[in-house]
């Protein structure tokens, strides 16, 4: 079984940070791509950042100059160092990590239940 675990969401003014972070834990035996997506009520989830093993990283328009993901070595967690909050980025931030494990070779996307980030005066 593979655990994935977002938290750093809060509520937060426009202008302000925040520092999400992406924990997977279990019987993993690698991590490959994380992803962060985001999700608001009536709208399809949306893909705002993603890393790769090798550090290669994707950013969506909205957040490029804004958004910062990170990674450390093998299974440390994954951040999303998010600045200059903007109303519009107010979501449900969800991490997607792909993972193979120690009893399966095959890669899987396992998921996480999300955090609530609220950008409002």
């Amino acid at each position: 079984q593979v655990q994935v675990v977002e938290s750093g969401g809060g509520l937060v003014q426009p202008g302000g940070s925040l520092r999400l972070s992406c924990a997977a834990s279990g019987s993993i035996f690698s991590i490959g791509t994380v992803e962060w997506y985001r999700q608001t009520p009536g709208k399809q989830r949306e893909l705002v950042a993603s890393i790769t093993s090798g550090g290669s990283t994707y950013y969506a328009d909205s957040v490029k100059g804004r958004f910062t993901i990170s990674r450390g070595y093998a299974k440390a967690p994954v951040f999303l160092q998010m600045n200059s909050l903007k109303p519009e980025d107010t979501a449900v931030y969800y991490c997607s990590v792909a993972a193979t494990t120690t009893y399966s070779s095959n890669s899987v996307n396992y998921w996480g239940q999300g955090t609530q980030v609220t950008v409002s005066s």
